[in-house]
C-alpha cells in the first residue's frame, strides 16, 4: 500500500477527511485534516484534540508500515484551504477561489492564474466566474488542468462584539 493510501485510510477510519499531505524539508510530513461536508456544521472546526487523535494513531500506523519521516505534523487546512478533489470543488461552489492552471488558457490572454467565484461543477467540468478585461468572464477547465486551487479567506473583524 502506498503512503498516501495508508494516510487516507487511517484518517478516514478516525472519521476525518484527508485534505492534503505535504513532504517538507528535514523529513517533516504534514497532514491536513477536516471534517466531511456534512460533519463540519455539526462538529465545528478542527481542534487541537482532533489533531492529537490523528497524530497518535497515524504515528503508530506509519511506524508499522515502515513509512520514513522525521516529524509528523497534523493540522486543519486553514482559511485558505486547498481544493484537490472534485468533491472539494462541489462542496465549495459559490465561494471565491484562486485557481492556478498548469497551462495558460488561450482565450484569456494566456493567463494561468484566476480569482473568482467557483461555479457548481457539471460532471467533471469545472468553471469559475472571474473579472476579465471586458467585464465578467467564465473559465472552463477540468481537475486535470489545475495546478493549485485555494479558497480566498473571508475574515470580518468588524462583526466581533466586545
Amino acid at each position: 500500500m502506498q503512503q498516501l493510501e495508508i494516510i487516507e485510510k487511517t484518517v478516514a477510519g478516525l472519521g476525518y477527511e484527508l485534505v492534503d499531505v505535504e513532504r517538507a524539508e528535514h523529513g517533516v510530513l504534514r497532514v491536513f485534516i477536516d471534517f466531511g461536508a456534512l460533519d463540519v456544521a455539526a462538529k465545528g472546526p478542527i481542534t487541537v484534540e482532533d489533531c492529537a487523535t490523528v497524530s497518535h494513531q497515524l504515528s503508530h500506523v506509519l511506524t508499522v508500515e515502515n513509512v520514513n519521516y522525521e516529524r509528523l505534523e497534523i493540522s486543519s487546512p486553514g482559511l485558505d484551504r486547498p481544493l484537490r478533489k472534485l468533491e472539494h470543488f462541489v462542496r465549495f461552489a459559490g465561494f471565491e477561489v484562486i485557481v492556478k492552471l498548469h497551462v495558460a488558457m488561450p482565450d484569456t490572454n494566456n493567463r494561468k492564474s484566476f480569482q473568482g467565484v467557483l461555479q457548481e461543477p457539471v460532471g467533471h467540468n469545472l468553471s469559475l466566474e472571474f473579472e476579465g478585461k471586458d467585464g465578467p468572464a467564465m473559465l472552463e477547465f477540468t481537475l486535470a488542468d489545475v495546478d493549485k486551487a485555494r479558497l480566498v479567506p473571508k475574515v470580518d473583524f468588524r462583526s466581533r462584539k466586545a
